[in-house]
């Protein structure tokens, strides 16, 4: 399964987004946001990920042509009812990958520490990907998409041990 390297190249597509208007804004976290966003972006583009998230395209018969452009966002989303959003799929082919906010992330390595912290933000960015990639498929079935999600982001965080940060990134 993981060891198959045929299949769609998405390292081309990924790349880091500074929003313009957000500058201003956040200055005062800028280096913060920028670190977040460059350990993101190498978090989705190694390898091993890289070839499970096209085992899974190839799985799941996703048209990966329609995703042009996967864009790793420097600031973070919040939506109208206050929560932050991890991604987000536009039918105009491009996916969103967002941080989470600074303070989630200070109270985040309080009390967990810095390695488990980390690894925390790895697979959030992991598992965001995966859910984007599925809504190209199941593009209203939100149900279905967090269902798989799961399923998945298992599969890829049992192969390396990460059962707690499983069950972190999907509180029930």
């Amino acid at each position: 399964m993981l060891n198959e390297t045929r299949g769609p190249k998405l390292v081309g597509k990924i790349r880091k987004v500074v929003h313009p208007q957000k500058v201003a804004k956040s200055s005062e976290y800028m280096g913060f946001y920028m670190r977040y966003a460059a350990f993101v972006l190498k978090a989705l583009v190694k390898p091993r990920f890289q070839k499970f998230l096209n085992w899974i395209i190839r799985r799941e018969k996703i048209e990966e042509n329609l995703v042009e452009d996967v864009q790793v966002r420097v600031f973070p989303f919040q939506k109208e009812n206050g929560n932050g959003l991890a991604g987000r799929y536009k039918s105009s082919g491009r996916i969103f990958i967002y941080p989470k906010r600074f303070e989630f992330c200070r109270e985040l390595m309080q009390e967990h520490g810095k390695e488990k912290a980390l690894s925390y933000i790895e697979s959030r960015a992991q598992a965001a990907l995966i859910h984007e990639f599925l809504h190209v498929k199941y593009t209203s079935n939100e149900e279905k998409v967090r269902k798989l999600t799961k399923k998945y982001f298992n599969i890829f965080a049992n192969s390396e041990n990460t059962h707690e940060l499983t069950k972190m990134l999907f509180k029930e």
